[in-house]
């Protein structure tokens, strides 16, 4: 499987996201626990992965697995990162709106570039690094809002301590895209058994979040797993099932491709959920919008398709011998 499918179905997959996640509600409330989506999501990974662990060792040709506890204890590493990333995503959104944390969050497309060529050793071109610079831009544009809508200075009204906690945020998202791309490729074990150790610690951390929820709601609710599936409907299911995918597609790139096709995939997808959100959800459509598709789409343009294809270069005359 080519990575330009694997990124396009990523990209229907990360769209549908908050899509089925708004239809999961009823009456603007969530009626299940949603701390328990990402455990589900985690388990149903591990699940996945040791299947297909398995039938893979049952093959003629064993997969390679790296199982000294040096390497393995490298996994644990994006779990803390996504662990303090939530809580910093939480203290964020207490100094700023959700309009103002959505547009800094684009600020997590130049990080990741910069963590790609700092830590990865990953050499970008002049030409990418505008491109990447453009898709920030193009996704920034397309969530601003008119003065009509919104004050225009809304932006810049926050405390200083949003700006920093957003833009702590954005590193963090971008290192554990980063670290987790270093520990896909550092070796040559199967995509299966590195699954099996990133999903492991990651159903362990939910499983310590959901424990932490109780005892600081001091076990009024019961404990979690008592209450594990209180209100799923099929679209909870769907939730848990897509987001679950989601995390699949998304190791399979950090394998084979690398972060800055799965940050192009994610923010084509932010733009198709707000173009499907004008249609399911009666979301008014912007001028904004549509100029930071077109931002996007020559972004990508720039990004991925080769130079001489973007540039029309000079023929150079045969030289005529007197």
């Amino acid at each position: 499987m080519q990575w330009y499918l694997v990124a396009a179905l990523l990209t229907v997959l990360t769209s549908s996201q908050g899509i089925l996640t708004t239809l999961s509600q009823s009456n603007g409330k969530y009626k299940y626990d949603y701390a328990t989506i990402p455990f589900l999501a985690e388990f149903f990974k591990l699940s996945v992965s040791s299947f297909f662990l398995w039938k893979e060792c049952q093959s003629s040709s064993p997969s390679r697995m790296t199982k000294e506890w040096r390497s393995v204890r490298l996994y644990l590493v994006p779990s803390v990162i996504y662990l303090i990333h939530n809580n910093v995503q939480f203290a964020t959104l207490t100094y700023v709106d959700p309009s103002t944390y959505q547009i800094m969050g684009n600020l997590k497309i130049v990080t990741t570039g910069i963590l790609f060529r700092l830590v990865l050793k990953r050499k970008l071109s002049n030409l990418q690094w505008m491109a990447i610079v453009l898709l920030a831009v193009g996704t920034t544009t397309s969530q601003v809002k008119g003065c009509g809508d919104a004050p225009c200075d809304s932006l810049f009204s926050a405390p200083l301590q949003g700006y920093m906690l957003g833009i702590l945020s954005a590193c963090l998202s971008a290192l554990a895209g980063v670290y987790t791309e270093y520990l896909m490729k550092k070796n040559n074990d199967s995509l299966y058994w590195q699954n099996v150790q990133l999903y492991t610690f990651g159903v362990i951390f939910n499983m310590g979040w959901l424990i932490y929820g109780d005892f600081k709601a001091g076990f009024e609710s019961g404990p979690w797993w008592q209450r594990l599936f209180n209100g799923y409907s099929i679209t909870t299911w769907m939730v848990v099932f897509n987001l679950g995918s989601t995390g699949l597609l998304v190791s399979w790139l950090m394998k084979y491709s690398d972060n800055i096709v799965k940050v192009y995939s994610t923010s084509m997808a932010m733009l198709l959920t707000m173009v499907l959100s004008i249609y399911l959800f009666s979301v008014k459509a912007t001028i904004q919008l549509f100029l930071g598709i077109i931002i996007c789409i020559i972004s990508l343009q720039m990004y991925f398709m080769p130079v001489h294809m973007l540039i029309e270069l000079p023929q150079t005359l045969p030289v005529t011998s007197k």
